[in-house]
């Protein structure tokens, strides 16, 4: 008798990679939950090209001085995603990114094959800061809730100036409290311990991005 061969052949396109759960999920986004909505998008999108992001880091590395337009004629020319390319204005970002490129890599990963998830998990770390007062509209940004899909509401944060970006610096434990899940070590220059969000100097948006 014939046997029915598509129980055992659809087998193996079955075995998808687990899932991430929710609490590694939440210290996987730790770091970065609270950057801008505009920077966060990028990252995100980055994060899928980790090695075109330790290429740029070395290429800003050897290009210090060249900025706004000739900064983007610059990029324009380089093969690199446009999401790597928009990232050459945060160069202390691209550090960041580079000198945690395994949980760069990690990140990528988890939102190529969890977007909704990953977002979900975004908004559950912003709640947390949030309740424990450690994000709040400030001169560097606007913290607002928005109607979102199915009746939630998003936590969105937006840069007070729209000319310029500023990249907050803080300590997971101390934004959002003890993790589950362990938070990743994160690489934050110049950070003070201790403190709640730090904002370094802001980033003039020039045409690069």
């Amino acid at each position: 008798p014939e046997q029915d061969m598509t129980s055992t052949a659809n087998a193996p396109a079955q075995e998808a990679t687990p899932k991430i759960p929710n609490d590694q999920l939440d210290s996987l986004v730790a770091p970065i939950a609270l950057y801008p909505d505009p920077l966060l998008a990028q990252i995100l999108a980055a994060s899928t090209y980790p090695l075109e992001i330790i290429e740029l880091e070395q290429w800003l590395k050897r290009n210090p001085n060249l900025k706004d337009q000739a900064l983007a004629d610059a990029m324009a020319k380089q093969s690199w995603d446009p999401s790597i390319q928009a990232m050459a204005v945060f160069p202390e970002v691209v550090t960041r990114l580079s000198a945690n490129v395994a949980w760069t890599t990690n990140l990528g990963n988890a939102f190529l094959a969890q977007q909704q998830d990953v977002m979900d998990a975004i908004q559950r770390m912003r709640a947390k800061a949030q309740s424990k007062g450690a994000l709040e509209t400030t001169a560097q940004q606007r913290v607002e809730t928005q109607p979102a899909e199915g009746g939630q509401e998003a936590i969105v944060i937006e840069p007070a100036n729209d000319q310029y970006m500023y990249v907050p610096s803080y300590d997971p434990a101390i934004v959002y409290g003890p993790p589950i899940w362990p938070y990743p070590a994160w690489y934050y220059p110049g950070y003070v311990p201790g403190a709640g969000l730090a904002f370094g100097t802001g980033i003039i948006l020039g045409a690069a991005w």
